[in-house]
């Protein structure tokens, strides 16, 4: 499935270097944009879909249940790190025998409408149960084979494959519905997401003689018996803990000073592109000149003025749509930079023997702290306002960004720049 080798080993030539290089980042901008579109389709495209069909908010509201496996596949990540389905073939493998499972639930899911609520959800919690678990295993073989100098860039790419799925799974999707309907939406989704079972053949890793045996013995326990781990764990709950208070309340505030909807379609899906790719470039590019404190540090106060401009606006003291704009490009441009930053720290940090496990833990602590502030932000907007809240909201994060640049300052950086 996939040719031997492990990328930059002892003895390689320049040449061989960088090919082995190039064909890394192409495997992962690969895998990523094809995992990510169908994310927008079923969680972006699909919600204005239901609602023209006449699904109530109540319903739509319950599509969120779909990240479910976003957030809880830490517990079988241990054994995607574990058990190799082909002798040859580790994370190749589980990444090919995914997809299979993506491409054939999204052609069932093209033979059934938004408004078919029920059947749309069971079709759908399949779907991210498959995306989840193929996101286990591209994480372990991009944190095990990107080199510390190229994990800015991976990430990178990650984001510019999270922009390119909100272009193809949110943007064009809808377009193509728009002229020929849900099923032709959905299989265009599945066309494209044929492209990682062309790049797992590029996949290079070390094979195991052992047939489909198992790996090192990959466990939860490992991750929280490392000091190190547990320390970066608690500054990425708390450099987080701020951007689920703003994020649920950005869009509903937008509507209520008069935004119309397509509107805000438009301006969400031209910053996330914009973002992803630019943002993510320049995260990586500043990652590799300045190291993750000074990068963390910068995007934490970036975000701390978006909120507070916000905040501003919805306590009266600035005025008019380019303030709400131009502080809403500005929050999607600073998640895309700080998730390059967190992500590269997040692969750093990641035992080799685990890396699926320990980059899941990681990643799903920052969904839980996420999205408890999406749960109390609504609860907080009705009792004290928009502008108290956003105003807090941007008091932690700029309290969140201080304890983070201390908590990192003075820790030793790989080396980045090339």
């Amino acid at each position: 499935m996939y040719r031997d080798g492990i990328p930059g080993v002892d003895g390689a030539g320049p040449a061989r270097r960088r090919s082995e290089r190039i064909r890394l980042f192409v495997v992962l901008a690969g895998l990523y944009v094809a995992q990510a579109t169908p994310v927008y389709l079923v969680g972006t495209a699909a919600l204005p879909i239901m609602r023209e069909q006449g699904v109530s908010r109540t319903a739509i509201g319950m599509v969120g249940l779909l990240l479910l496996p976003t957030l809880l596949k830490f517990l079988w990540a241990p054994q995607i790190d574990r058990i190799r389905p082909f002798a040859r073939a580790h994370r190749a493998g589980w990444i090919g025998l995914t997809q299979v499972g993506i491409i054939a639930a999204l052609v069932g899911l093209s033979f059934v409408e938004p408004s078919e609520f029920g059947l749309f959800m069971a079709v759908g919690m399949v779907l991210s149960l498959l995306i989840s678990t193929q996101d286990i295993a591209i994480d372990g073989y991009a944190t095990k084979h990107l080199a510390p100098a190229d994990r800015p860039i991976g990430n990178a790419i990650q984001g510019g494959g999270a922009a390119a799925g909100v272009i193809l799974g949110g943007t064009a999707s809808l377009v193509v519905y728009q002229n020929l309907g849900w099923q032709a939406a959905v299989l265009l989704v599945a066309a494209i997401s044929l492209l990682p079972l062309a790049v797992v053949f590029l996949m290079h890793e070390e094979h195991s003689s052992g047939g489909s045996g198992s790996e090192k013995r990959a466990t939860l326990r490992a991750f929280f018996s490392r000091p190190e781990a547990r320390r970066l764990l608690v500054v990425v709950l708390v450099y987080r803990s701020s951007e689920g208070l703003m994020t649920a309340m950005e869009k509903p505030y937008l509507v209520d000073n008069g935004v119309a909807l397509d509107t805000i379609g438009y301006l969400t899906g031209g910053a996330a592109a914009v973002a992803g790719l630019a943002g993510s470039a320049a995260a990586a590019h500043l990652m590799m000149k300045a190291g993750s404190s000074t990068a963390l540090g910068l995007f934490g106060l970036m975000r701390s003025l978006c909120y507070g401009w916000f905040a501003l606006h919805a306590l009266g003291l600035v005025g008019g749509y380019y303030v709400l704009f131009g502080a809403a490009a500005g929050h999607a441009l600073v998640r895309y930079m700080e998730i390059v930053a967190l992500y590269s720290l997040f692969m750093e940090m990641s035992s080799r023997d685990q890396p699926g496990t320990d980059f899941s833990i990681f990643a799903c602590s920052q969904v839980l702290v996420f999205l408890a502030g999406m749960a109390i932000a609504g609860l907080l907007a009705d009792a004290v306002g928009y502008g108290p809240l956003f105003a807090f909201a941007a008091a932690i994060s700029a309290a969140a960004t201080a304890f983070t640049v201390y908590r990192l300052a003075g820790r030793r950086e790989p080396a980045l720049a090339q």
